[in-house]
């Protein structure tokens, strides 16, 4: 009688990755020219359309019996992506990534064919980078369809993707993108050597797991690496010589090195004329730096008057209130980002109504009952307009860790305290270094060319080479009209 499965596989598959316990992974026996041929899948991955027509080629009539049944298969498997392996963990780990696994009875090695058809959502505009203008396809949780949507707008031979396996458990897809003749050899070395050892169960929390891992953060809170759902920034980035890591089920990209200036920038900038966009970006500028200080040196004034000149005299206070004005600002400060944090957490038709009650009610009321005086809610509010109007959020919430620790030190050392914190504060980003790029440049060290082309948003026609920071092979982006 003809066996109906294969025995020393299905067991070892039984025993190391659930076959037969987890409904989702499957096994389809066939018995095709006197040969058992098996095929392994898990369900929800695969594009079930694509399996049932390679059943149906194999399946079909022949004229006469195949004398070498692997290579009969082989040549019917009609798929462009065809691999073949005789480790049979390696054929675990590829089913479990979506492909599935054909077997011949007695034959060492196993076909994988990439039938991959992973759930999830179709590209969108991402909700942290809206444009007036521009394109609307962002990245998904699909690493195949960011790759995709990166290549569809750079078709360099040079565009690279290599693709890792991170975590014990998991074997989550990490790709390295890099356009090869532009990023530096060096940094995609480094890159790889930081993600190769490392040994974890697994990344579930995706690419901000990752960061931790390959720049060494720790309890700094400023950004190290620039994150962006958008892949118009993505391939901008990518001719510039940088590199990025994409991290499968993530919508983010990891932009590599990134310096503070890159996390002020934001596309809009770039989709609207140079005047327009150098205008945009000087307002953005101030009000990152209005987040910062604005609040600090409103209470320095407000709490030693002398240091303000005659036309200054309406800065302050004017009235009196039995709360200490340090706890006023941290209470409307804190209270902002429980809004903040409220709003992530409250469904979108429900969020409107939530404002509407902080706003009119909870601060109104405050003030009624002299809580607060009414310029702390006014300056704490301009305060947080700048926050939002950071581009990064992780970059804004840091900002805001750095009010606040200029506000205590205000409040315990008055003007030597406001020196004190912004000294501390440059100190520690002039100390900053990722991937050995400093944090600061073009500021820190000072390069004025370089420092116009962040602070004012040039035409592209002047755009001639890229920047010196990422230490690209090729700096020359366009050459000078002749004209």
């Amino acid at each position: 009688m003809l066996p109906t499965h294969n025995h020393e596989l299905d067991l070892w598959l039984e025993e190391h990755a659930g076959l037969g316990k987890s409904f989702d992974f499957l096994v389809r026996h066939m018995m095709i020219h006197d040969h058992l041929i098996s095929l392994y899948a898990v369900n929800g991955l695969c594009e079930t359309r694509f399996i049932m027509e390679i059943l149906d080629e194999l399946t079909g009539n022949s004229d006469s019996v195949p004398p070498h049944m692997n290579a009969w298969v082989q040549n019917r498997l009609i798929h462009h992506s065809v691999e073949s392996t005789d480790s049979k963990q390696t054929l675990v780990r590829q089913v479990f990534s979506g492909l599935i696994a054909i077997k011949v009875d007695g034959e060492p090695d196993c076909f994988l064919i990439d039938v991959r058809s992973y759930p999830g959502r179709q590209p969108e505009e991402p909700d942290t980078e809206k444009v007036v203008r521009g394109s609307r396809d962002g990245f998904v949780e699909n690493i195949i369809v960011n790759t995709a949507l990166t290549r569809r707008r750079i078709r360099d031979p040079g565009l690279r993707f290599e693709m890792l396996e991170v975590g014990e458990r998991s074997k989550m897809d990490v790709a390295i993108g890099y356009i090869k003749g532009l990023a530096n050899d060096e940094l995609v070395q480094v890159i790889k050597k930081e993600i190769e050892p490392i040994k974890t169960d697994g990344l579930i929390m995706t690419d901000k797991s990752l960061e931790e891992y390959i720049v060494k953060q720790g309890f700094n809170p400023y950004p190290l690496v620039r994150y962006t759902e958008r892949a118009d920034i993505a391939a901008e980035h990518l001719l510039e010589g940088h590199v990025c890591i994409y991290v499968d089920t993530s919508p983010s990209v990891m932009i590599t090195p990134s310096t503070f200036f890159h996390h002020i920038q934001h596309a809009e900038e770039f989709r609207q004329s140079p005047a327009v966009g150098t205008f945009i970006r000087f307002i953005r500028i101030l009000g990152i730096i209005a987040s910062v200080f604005l609040l600090p040196l409103w209470y320095l004034l407000a709490i030693d008057p002398g240091l303000k000149p005659e036309s200054l005299d309406f800065l302050g206070m004017k009235e009196d209130t039995a709360v200490p004005l340090i706890v006023q600002l941290l209470i409307a400060d804190i209270g902002i980002e429980f809004l903040r944090m409220a709003a992530i957490h409250t469904p979108t038709p429900l969020s409107t109504a939530m404002g509407l009650i902080a706003a009119v009610l909870i601060g109104q009321i405050a003030i009624d009952v002299g809580l607060f005086v009414p310029e702390v809610i006014l300056y704490v509010a301009l305060a947080a307009i700048g926050t939002f109007a950071t581009p990064s959020y992780e970059l804004s919430v840091a900002n805001k860790m750095a009010r606040v620790l200029l506000m205590l030190l205000v409040w315990g050392f008055h003007i030597s305290g406001f020196v004190i914190g912004l000294t501390l504060i440059l100190l520690f980003l002039m100390k900053i270094k990722v991937f050995s790029v400093p944090y600061l440049w073009p500021l820190v060290p000072f390069r004025p060319l370089a420092l116009i082309h962040v602070l004012i948003r040039m035409p592209v026609t002047r755009s001639f080479v890229r920047p010196m920071i990422v230490k690209t092979k090729d700096r020359v982006r366009q050459k000078p009209s002749d004209k």
